[in-house]
């Protein structure tokens, strides 16, 4: 396809999705194109007790053929230049993209100063996500407020999505809010505070293994469309309620695939097993089904 009939295409692609839902983020094209990605909370007891460092997960990324790093910000040693841009060359140099990072940045605030203090944290990491080269940046719905209803902290959420996506907008960022627990416990919820912050610059940080249940794989389906990032959990919560069990990671892919996704699915690990072996073995999983399944 030619760069003048691509763009005709493309254009045309957005226009109809608009018609159909102004706020949905991301409109099925003919095909998916995954890239997969390490999340850095997989290794959080490591990067905690310092046995690990960010550089590490490049070279793990290398390794594995992994495409790139979700920076899970926590435990980071250092946010000056001196130690964020040569984490970022290193990337570079080795082909490794550092996509997104994730923050504690929590939405539904129950009054104007606790609001305008989450946001100011957001400008930080903005700034962060900047030097590091990553162009997503997650943030949380957060849980809902003392008398508030349901409907008023989603409303709440969604204010300070909308202000924070002006922000992230204006820099070339994109906010995901993820489903983590609080108000965005279940796909309904967390979509509707994407779809009344109504920004271009917002979706979702779509984590397959978060919602809760029943019909998991459902509500995994119904908010690809809004899904800016994606994070891959090897489990998911059973219908009863109390038990997990393994991921059905192909039924996942195809998902995606079906509606056209483009974007990184990266590896979140939570499970019980030891990363340092079993993250591996996940992240070259996902890569062979992100081959399979992309355009």
């Amino acid at each position: 396809m030619d760069r003048r009939r691509f763009l005709t295409t493309a254009g045309a692609a957005v226009a109809a999705a608009t018609v159909r839902d102004g706020r949905a983020q991301q409109p099925p094209p003919a095909k998916a194109r995954f890239r997969t990605g390490l999340v850095a909370y997989s290794y959080r007891q490591a990067l905690q007790a310092k046995t690990m460092t960010y550089e590490d997960l490049i070279r793990i990324a290398v390794e594995t053929g992994t495409d790139g790093i979700d920076l899970t910000v926590y435990w980071l040693p250092d946010t000056s230049d001196d130690y964020l841009l040569p984490l970022r060359r290193l990337a570079y140099r080795n082909r490794v993209e550092i996509y997104g990072i994730g923050t504690r940045v929590r939405l539904a605030q129950p009054t104007p100063a606790l609001r305008e203090q989450e946001l100011a944290e957001l400008r930080k990491w903005l700034d962060v996500a900047q030097r590091v080269g990553a162009t997503h940046v997650r943030v949380f719905g957060g849980a809902q407020p003392a008398g508030a209803t349901l409907d008023q902290a989603i409303a709440l959420a969604a204010e300070t999505l909308k202000r924070g996506a002006e922000y992230a907008g204006a820099r070339g960022l994109i906010l995901g809010v993820e489903d983590d627990g609080g108000i965005t416990d279940f796909a309904k919820d967390t979509i509707e505070i994407v779809r009344r912050a109504d920004s271009p610059w917002a979706g979702m940080n779509l984590d397959t293994g978060n919602f809760r249940p029943p019909r998991v794989y459902d509500q995994i389906d119904m908010s690809i469309p809004y899904a800016v990032s994606t994070h891959v959990k090897t489990e998911m919560a059973l219908d009863d309620g109390r038990t997990r069990a393994p991921s059905d990671l192909e039924r996942v892919f195809r998902m995606f695939a079906a509606r056209g996704f483009r974007g990184y699915m990266g590896l979140e690990y939570e499970a019980s097993g030891d990363p340092a072996t079993a993250v591996p073995g996940y992240l070259r999983r996902l890569k062979d089904l992100a081959v399979r399944y992309s355009a």
